[in-house]
């Protein structure tokens, strides 16, 4: 401490002093020109004068806090912790709070432990470039209507988040079991409350009664608001909203509309759900400030809610601002419209400039995240589906992730379905324990036609997903993604192509630049065989078994009709 104050005093040189910088102040929201003096990790000062071991040109960059995501999950980058960390912390970003529900839901506790272990490792010039807050996925399973690798009890989750390798609860998304006072549920929440640890919310248009009663069980946040309406509401009950920025869900700037004067501070910024290609090209935090801005939000405004509003939200001391005593934890941007990054700082120790980090990573490797696709075998004819009158097909909608219910006439022969027009098949198939679940449904506004594609990442349990118009082909593809240990496969025709996802059958091992080339090959692929603009062709199916998003999700066990949690028969009048 007295070095610190003695440096803050100029009584002792610094260890970094960045000059020439307009300072951003998120307490009050004014810039400032001056320079930023750094010691033993931690801003002394922002003045003048300052001597410094190192110094740093800004050049006129604007300085901000580095920026800290409030809800991912890094599985759905399809990269390692390492991969990601590459690309995370060129953008700007110094603290995520990493939800590893994807990979827990496969591999169990052991996902978890993986992911934080890898992230550790990461060490550059004595500092981790990006500090993860690790939380305990609440649902594995999400619901009672599927199958996933690993269970989580009550009783586990209470000596899980004992442990230091947990921050807080993971999203809470299985809010009827919340809403019904489920026992096993309550038990999570009351661990969490005991432990002093923040528990995250997933609750999409809940309101009155049942909000009130989802709040009362001390959930703290959500991302899932569908408009600025469900944002209000969220807010007068005293959640933090989550403003997501991910790659399928695209309703950023109209949940932004929300924020004004008064509620700005319990806005928080997010990407739950951000692929490779985005994070590369487009960003992360910095892409959802570039948005919101844009949509006309005041850059104070959205810069609060990409730093301070985290960081308080979560407990986060010394995060979220450029003050004396606060971490030199800082992001140097060329304007408050684009915020292209030009340098970042962790504890005063540069870790990326212009777009690229400064710094390499090795690979964390385990078996316990290998080998984890195991099917029954499947064949042409078990995709049929004998079905003739009044039949609930799932609709897909653009540029989100709710889904609705459509009634159609169908008609078999040779016992399948004779497909109407846009309208293919969707099949899950259980991959965990070869038990030989598989169901399907009919699905439509997805636009795929003369073949199949697939993918092992389904959320939350991560089954096998396939859609397709072709019986063969879909059985293809469920035999390459079997054949590659998890990943994405296409089948059209005599061509035939997957991408392994050899970790989990969620993320691959492979450098960033080559995930995003064969992603994008295999995606463009998709795209020619119709798939609709305003859904992307893999990520936006990862989605259709996510059993507690309305209206309609397919599962290993059957269709569920989310709004009344149950399942429910593909035909009208039958029992499920």
């Amino acid at each position: 401490m007295k070095s610190l104050i003695d440096a803050a005093l100029k009584r002792e040189k610094c260890d970094l002093v960045i000059r020439g910088a307009k300072v951003f102040n998120v307490f009050t929201g004014e810039t400032e020109e001056g320079e930023i003096a750094v010691k033993d990790g931690v801003i002394v000062g922002i003045g003048s004068g300052y001597e410094g071991a190192e110094v740093y040109e800004a050049d006129g960059a604007y300085a901000l806090p580095s920026f800290i995501d409030a809800h991912i999950h890094v599985e759905s980058s399809m990269l390692s912790p390492e991969e990601f960390a590459l690309l995370s912390v060129s953008r700007g970003t110094g603290v995520v709070v990493a939800d590893p529900h994807e990979i827990v839901n496969v591999c169990g506790i052991a996902g978890a432990e993986y992911m934080k272990e890898a992230f550790a490792r990461i060490v550059h010039v004595g500092v981790n470039p990006l500090e993860v807050c690790m939380q305990l996925p609440s649902c594995v399973p999400a619901s009672p209507f599927e199958t996933s690798g690993a269970v989580i009890d009550g009783r586990e989750t209470e000596q899980e988040l004992a442990r230091e390798l947990f921050y807080g609860l993971g999203e809470f998304m299985n809010y009827p079991a919340v809403l019904s006072a489920d026992g096993d549920a309550l038990q999570k929440l009351a661990a969490a409350k005991a432990q002093n640890k923040i528990v995250d919310g997933h609750a999409p248009a809940l309101a009155g009664d049942g909000l009130n009663a989802y709040a009362a069980a001390g959930i703290k946040t959500d991302h899932e608001c569908v408009n600025a309406d469900d944002c209000n509401e969220k807010l007068k009950k005293g959640l933090y909203v989550q403003l997501r920025n991910g790659s399928s869900a695209h309703n950023i700037e109209e949940n932004a509309k929300a924020m004004n004067e008064y509620n700005y501070r319990r806005f928080i910024l997010c990407s739950d759900d951000r692929n490779a290609y985005d994070l590369k090209h487009n960003g992360q935090i910095d892409d959802a400030l570039r948005r919101i801005v844009r949509s006309g939000v005041p850059a104070s405004r959205a810069i609060a809610a990409a730093t301070l509003n985290t960081a308080e939200c979560y407990g986060l001391k010394g995060k979220g601002a450029l003050a004396p005593s606060y971490d030199a934890d800082i992001v140097l941007v060329e304007d408050l419209i684009d915020f292209r990054v030009s340098a970042v700082f962790k504890r005063g120790i540069p870790v990326a400039e212009n777009g690229r980090a400064l710094f390499s990573c090795g690979r964390y490797e385990t078996n316990a995240v290998k080998s984890t696709v195991r099917i029954e075998p499947v064949s042409e004819d078990d995709f049929r589906i004998d079905l003739s009158g009044k039949t609930r097909v799932m609709r897909v909608k653009p540029n989100g992730i709710l889904t609705e219910e459509e009634i159609y006439d169908c008609e078999s022969e040779n016992g399948d379905v004779k497909l109407p027009a846009g309208v293919c098949k969707l099949a899950v198939i259980e991959r965990h324990f070869a038990s030989g679940n598989m169901e399907k449904c009919l699905l439509s506004g997805y636009g795929l036609r003369g073949g199949a594609l697939g993918v092992s990442i389904a959320h939350d349990s991560h089954n096998l997903v396939i859609v397709g118009d072709d019986n063969r082909a879909m059985a293809r593809v469920a035999k390459l993604l079997e054949k590659a240990g998890g990943g994405m496969a296409i089948a059209e025709g005599t061509f035939e192509k997957a991408f392994p996802l050899d970790i989990a059958g969620l993320m691959s091992s492979l450098p960033h630049e080559e995930v995003i080339k064969e992603t994008e090959e295999i995606t463009a692929r998709a795209r020619r065989m119709g798939v609709k603009e305003g859904i992307e062709p893999f990520m936006s199916l990862v989605f259709l078994s996510l059993a507690v998003i309305p209206k309609l999700r397919l599962t290993d066990r059957g269709l569920v009709d989310v709004e009344k949690f149950e399942i429910v028969p593909l035909q009208i009048g039958e029992e499920a």
